[in-house]
């Protein structure tokens, strides 16, 4: 139950292309809570609403400098969400390796 929860929040927090962004942007080193909003174009507080989400999801953590607030990327949670979402794709792998030889098999009759 606290995996799925933990996959819940990660996958939510996914859901926002904004949040995504910023994913994206801590992914080359850490950055402020405002170097994050401005290409975004959206608020402080609105990036802050963002960034809770993120926290909550386990995604980022936070550190303050000064009057800053500064993020990090927490790529443990993204793996986790990876190695959720290979399952999946180990599936499909085998259904579509089984269909070309099904197909295989097929053309040389």
């Amino acid at each position: 139950m606290v995996e799925e929860q933990h996959l819940d929040a990660i996958f939510q927090a996914l859901s926002d292309p904004s949040r995504r962004r910023m994913l994206a942007a801590l992914s080359a080193g850490e950055a402020s809570v405002s170097s994050l909003a401005a290409p975004l174009d959206m608020s402080l507080a609105g990036a802050s609403k963002h960034v809770q989400v993120l926290e909550r999801a386990g995604l980022v953590s936070r550190r303050k400098v000064g009057r800053q607030q500064i993020l990090a990327l927490e790529a443990k949670r993204l793996r986790e969400a990876r190695d959720w979402l290979e399952r999946y794709a180990r599936f499909w792998a085998d259904a579509l390796d089984a269909l070309e030889t099904a197909l295989e098999e097929e053309t040389k009759r």
